[in-house]
């Protein structure tokens, strides 16, 4: 698969997601739906990871330059809304109030629930978008044509 397919075709790099979800089948889904999409994936199996992986886990103080360096490689961040420890909502905070780096990159928050206080409290806090799992290949096209639009 080329970076050129479907709308990825105006960027000069193929869209790099983060998708978080402890439930191994429905993050194995999402990443080959995203891949399928033409999109490099990471996955993390919960929301700390995730945090780590971002360069947010652990000591604040403590700051790693490499860990920065592929924190801007991510352009956008697929979430499961409900997991242990840490919830999809949770991350989004955490990646919209403590980071500067990354209050910019879009989340998306994925539930198997339509709850739709759940959904505004999300989309109130910086969620780019709420979706009903399971996640669809349209979804993720939908999804990649709009944060094109909006980075051009």
């Amino acid at each position: 698969m080329s970076a050129s397919d479907s709308c990825s075709s105006s960027m000069e790099e193929e869209l790099h997601v983060l998708a978080v979800d402890d439930n191994l089948i429905d993050r194995k889904l999402v990443e080959r739906i995203l891949k399928i999409s033409s999109c490099k994936v990471t996955t993390a199996e919960n929301g700390l990871r995730a945090l780590e992986y971002l360069g947010l886990g652990g000591d604040p103080q403590q700051s790693d330059p490499v860990t920065s360096t592929n924190v801007m490689k991510v352009n956008l961040i697929i979430t499961d809304y409900c997991m242990p420890g840490m919830t999809g909502f949770e991350l989004l905070k955490k990646v919209k109030q403590e980071s500067s780096n990354l209050k910019e990159v879009p989340v998306v928050i994925l539930s198997s629930e339509n709850i739709p206080t759940r959904i505004n409290k999300c989309l109130a806090s910086g969620a780019q978008m709420f979706m009903q799992k399971p996640l669809k290949l349209s979804d993720v096209e939908k999804l990649k044509c709009h944060l094109l639009n909006c980075r051009i």
